[in-house]
This record gives C-alpha cells, sequence and structure tokens, in this order.
C-alpha cells in the first residue's frame, strides 16, 4: 500500500458549519468525464480546519483502507483554505484538466454547485449503499437537487442552548422550557446582574435567528416547483421575525452592541463570561469549554413556542461529492464512501468533535460524551435547511436577513416593512437563479 500525499495548505482557516462562501466565477460549461479508469490517481480536496492534524489522521486511515481494497489506486489530498474554496472550486469546475476527483463542500453550496454543472449524479450509488439508509432525512435533503443526489454528507453541525450554570443557580431560575420563558429569563437576568446579556442574540447571527421564525410555523421560503417564492413576510414568520428582536435593547442585549454581531461573536461573549446564555453549535463546544466559563455551563436543546418543545434548528455541515469531469468515477465513488462512512465518521467525531450523519452512529457517540445528547435531540426533534436553490449563496452573501434584523432592531423599519423588503429581495434572487 502506498501512503497517500498530502499538500497542506498554507493557510489555516475555520469551518464554520453551514458557512456560505462567495466568488465570481466563470460560467461553467459541460465538463462530463469520457471513460472511467479504474486504475491511476486520484485527488482530493478538503477543508482545512483550525488544528488539521486530527482530521488528517483520520482521513489517512480512510484513505489507507481505500487503497488497500483498490490495486493500482493511489489518493492524493490537499486541505484548502475555507475561506477561499469558492474560487478554487469553480476554476476547477471550468478546468477538468486541474480538477480534483472529490471536494469536501459546505451543505448551503450543494444546489449553486449543481447549477454550476461541477457535481455528478451519485443517486444510484447512494441508494445502492446499505450505509446510506441510516443517513438522517435533514442530513440527505443536503446532497439532494431536484430528488437527485450529488454525494455524501459528512458532518452535521446544529445549534442549542448554552447557559451559565452558575448564574442560574445563584438567581434560583431553570432552564427556559418555552421561547416566552426564554425571553422572559434573559430579560431578568440582564436586570439581576446588568453586567450581563441575559441572552447574547446577534443582528448578523442569520443561524440563530431561524429556529424562532420556524418554531413560529414561519418558512423562509416556499417551493413553486421548479423554484422558490419567499415566505420571510409571512405572518407566521414575522411573529419569529419580532420575537428574536425583541432579544435587542437596553433589557438584555443593546442594538447598539448586539446589532452587527455574528455567530462567533455570540459564542464568544458566552465563553468570555460576558453572556449567560448564547445560542451555539454543537461545533462552538471546544472554544466554550476553552474559554473562563469552562465547568459552569449546560446545554440544553433551544425551547419552542410551547411548552416543552423544541425549536426547529437550521442543519449545517460538510458534504463530499465526486465531480463530474473525473475519469475515475467508480474509484471516486468507492474513495467517497471510504470517507464518509460509519467508520470514518465515528473517527471524525472522536478527533474533531463532528457530528456523524447516521442516526444509529450519533447515537453510539452520544452514550460516550453527554454533551451531544442536547445536540442530538435538537436534531431528533426536527431540524431544517435553507432553500436547496442556487439563489441562497446570493441571499446569504447580499447579507438579506441580517440587513433586515439590523433594520428593525435599529428602529429604521418595523417588521413589516423590512420583512416585505427582505422578502422582494429574495424573490429578485429567486427569479435570476432560474
Amino acid at each position: 500500500m502506498k501512503l497517500s500525499a498530502r499538500i497542506a495548505a498554507p493557510a489555516a482557516a475555520l469551518v464554520l458549519a453551514g458557512l456560505t462562501a462567495t466568488a465570481c466565477a466563470p460560467q461553467t460549461s459541460d465538463t462530463s468525464a469520457e471513460g472511467d479508469e479504474k486504475t491511476g490517481t486520484l485527488r482530493v480536496w478538503l477543508f482545512q480546519e483550525v488544528g488539521n492534524k486530527p482530521k488528517e489522521k483520520v482521513v489517512d486511515a480512510a484513505v489507507a483502507d481505500f487503497e488497500k481494497s483498490h490495486e493500482g489506486a493511489e489518493v492524493e489530498v490537499e486541505y484548502i483554505p475555507v475561506d477561499t474554496r469558492a474560487q478554487r472550486i469553480k476554476a476547477a469546475f471550468n478546468d477538468p484538466d486541474s480538477a480534483p476527483d472529490l471536494i469536501e463542500y459546505g451543505n448551503t453550496d450543494t444546489a449553486g454547485y449543481v447549477k454550476d454543472g461541477g457535481l455528478a449524479d451519485v443517486s444510484k450509488e447512494f441508494a445502492a449503499w446499505d450505509e446510506a439508509k441510516d443517513t438522517d432525512p435533514t442530513a440527505r435533503q443536503s446532497v439532494t437537487v431536484n430528488g437527485q443526489v450529488y454525494g455524501a454528507p459528512l458532518f452535521v453541525g446544529v445549534r442549542a442552548l448554552y447557559y451559565r450554570t452558575d448564574v442560574f443557580e445563584d438567581l434560583g431560575i431553570e432552564p427556559p422550557k418555552s421561547q416566552d420563558e426564554l425571553i422572559s429569563t434573559a430579560k431578568k437576568i440582564h436586570q439581576e446582574k446588568p453586567d450581563l446579556y441575559g441572552l447574547a442574540v446577534g443582528g448578523a447571527y442569520t443561524y440563530g435567528a431561524m429556529p424562532f421564525i420556524w418554531a413560529h410555523g414561519g418558512e423562509l421560503a416556499d417551493e413553486t416547483g421548479v423554484s422558490y417564492a419567499s415566505a420571510i413576510n409571512s405572518e407566521k414568520a414575522r411573529k419569529g421575525i419580532e420575537a428574536y428582536t425583541s432579544l435587542f435593547g437596553d433589557d438584555n442585549c443593546p442594538a447598539a452592541k448586539c446589532a452587527a454581531m455574528g455567530g462567533n461573536a455570540t459564542v464568544t461573549a458566552f465563553a468570555s463570561g460576558k453572556a449567560a446564555m448564547a445560542i451555539g453549535g454543537d461545533f462552538s463546544h471546544a472554544a466554550v469549554e476553552a474559554g473562563a466559563v469552562k465547568g459552569k455551563y449546560a446545554v440544553v436543546p433551544l425551547p419552542g413556542v410551547k411548552q416543552g418543545s423544541i425549536a426547529p434548528a437550521f442543519a449545517g455541515g460538510n458534504n463530499i461529492g465526486v465531480l463530474k469531469s473525473s475519469s475515475h468515477r467508480t474509484l471516486a465513488v468507492d474513495l467517497m464512501k471510504s470517507l464518509t462512512g460509519k467508520k470514518t465518521q465515528a473517527k471524525m467525531f472522536d478527533a474533531m468533535g463532528f457530528l456523524p450523519t447516521y442516526t444509529d452512529v450519533r447515537a453510539t457517540v452520544a452514550k460516550q460524551q453527554p454533551f451531544v445528547g442536547p445536540f442530538v435531540d435538537t436534531l431528533g426533534a426536527g431540524a431544517k435547511f435553507v432553500p436547496a436553490s442556487p439563489a441562497w449563496g446570493q441571499i446569504d452573501a447580499s447579507l438579506v436577513l441580517p440587513t433586515m434584523f439590523q433594520e428593525i432592531v435599529s428602529g429604521r423599519k418595523d417588521v413589516a416593512a423590512a420583512s416585505d423588503d427582505a422578502a422582494k429581495k429574495m424573490d429578485a434572487a429567486f427569479a435570476d437563479a432560474g
């Protein structure tokens, strides 16, 4: 067995679950490969993490297994920076000669990459793969466009409610069990302890705000056959927007400080001891453990509207797909299975803390690591995803939803006007995407 060649990218970048990068790139043409070579070198681009060595060890083991069972095949793995992935990947779609055979990509990028013509349809192979039957529905949705499968999920990321156990014990209060209780608890804490945000929220924290919209029965957009129409200005969505934006103000998280905060900033506020609660991901655990609140916090699912319910969370994460231009399709699909299979995902959880996409593997790791429990419960209650449209990348990059939230919390517009404007922008993006 030959060892895999690894070319480490020079700059490290943190993978944020569900992050969508944007870049201008030329339109792609038909890059479908001719032939299906059964030997030779397969090239793989994976994302470089902060602290990448544990990931490399897991990948090396999966590659070694693959090479052992595929005589004549070799694998080269290159770790690329996340923040420049859009440029590199779209350029690869246009230049098959320099393109890799497989890529790791953020799950919100799926529809855009399919529209670009870069990813291979692996529906038949995925359906015939025995392990795939245990993939959770939301993860499966993240690799599906118009009913066809364009890759395999690698891990899933979901958010829940981090809270300070010492603060709650000092005030004699319990973790909130409804959204109304969450809001009132946040304001009570700030009133009693003015130096703390009750709940750290961010006007630029799109994925932290979505559960409020979904919990009230709202949607980001409705599917209309082959496209989408914005639903962000529906009555139910507006109730969720009102609930989220009610947390900005001098009684919890002052708009002047919190309107510009994104997800990282809210988690940092919590980890550093400046907030009593925050909406953070399973992927935020290491940062919180390294902060000032280590040993003084716990996690519960973010509550929904009804007492005891769980708010739907955004299911972020990454996938691995085969490029349409690969001249090693069969080998590439087999390598995709090796890199995303149950054995590898279990090892990746141990190494990086990434939640597995298989329900049985996730149940096993939850027993091994109690901190995973609330996130698993959240996924089990029904997580949701963004519209499977190439327009989402443009909507996200254009800060349509953060602009809406910031207009509301600054007092420049009311909920109705701001959500109407956001809906128009979203509909224009959906129309452009076709």
